[in-house]
């Protein structure tokens, strides 16, 4: 049976509270700890708006790296936090940001290949805020934790139809999703999941198999 989690994720009166009245949860799931067993220390601040999920991410680990500083560029292979969030089924949008802010989104399915781009100039509409600044980071060892805050429009969440579901008005509504650390090109590179991703082998976030469950109130 795969193991599931549950957020329930409030509704705030602005974004400035999110550390207040917004939940908490720990991405600290190592799912190949044979391969992979590094743990940094990953807390996520959770809430949401009329008009954004608005989340921040607090990172302490050895080392760091910004180097895609590009929209849309493979800042997966940097210090790395990632978003994925579906109604259901096997549709799903997946938004990533390295510790600089630098933000990747997509959507389709499973399979790589099918996925989807969002374009440059939506993705822009993401506000970013990281306690390292903006700018590129060679790869460095950093004993101090890091912040990254994201604000992420619904109006971004358009590109699929999923019927009556609707994700540009979330109150009310549960849907799927997980949250995720990683550092493919860092010395020590790890995968950490908020819901278990129980599959052995090569690490794979994509499997909207292992998401679990988003509430919003």
């Amino acid at each position: 049976m795969i193991s599931e989690k549950k957020l329930i994720i409030p509704r705030l009166r602005s974004a400035d509270d999110l550390e207040k009245d917004g939940v908490s949860a720990e991405i600290g799931e190592v799912n190949w700890p044979e391969t992979y067993g590094y743990r940094p220390e990953v807390t996520l601040f959770c809430g949401y708006t009329g008009r954004e999920i608005v989340l921040k991410y607090r990172v302490r680990e050895d080392y760091v790296a910004a180097k895609h500083t590009r929209i849309n560029s493979e800042v997966y292979r940097d210090s790395c936090v990632e978003f994925f969030i579906s109604p259901g089924g096997s549709r799903y949008y997946n938004v990533e940001f390295n510790c600089i802010g630098t933000a990747y989104a997509a959507f389709g399915g499973p399979d790589l290949a099918g996925r989807v781009l969002l374009e440059k100039k939506k993705v822009s509409q993401i506000k970013t805020f990281s306690t390292l600044g903006n700018g590129y980071i060679d790869t460095r060892k950093n004993p101090e934790p890091w912040e990254l805050t994201v604000a992420i429009p619904f109006a971004l969440f358009d590109e699929i139809d999923f019927g009556e579901i609707d994700l540009s008005n979330p109150k009310g509504r549960t849907f799927r999703g997980n949250f995720f650390k990683c550092g493919d090109d860092l010395p020590v590179p790890h995968y950490l999941s908020w819901n278990p991703v129980t599959r052995k082998g090569t690490p794979n976030f994509h499997l909207p198999e292992y998401f679990g469950e988003l509430q919003f109130v």
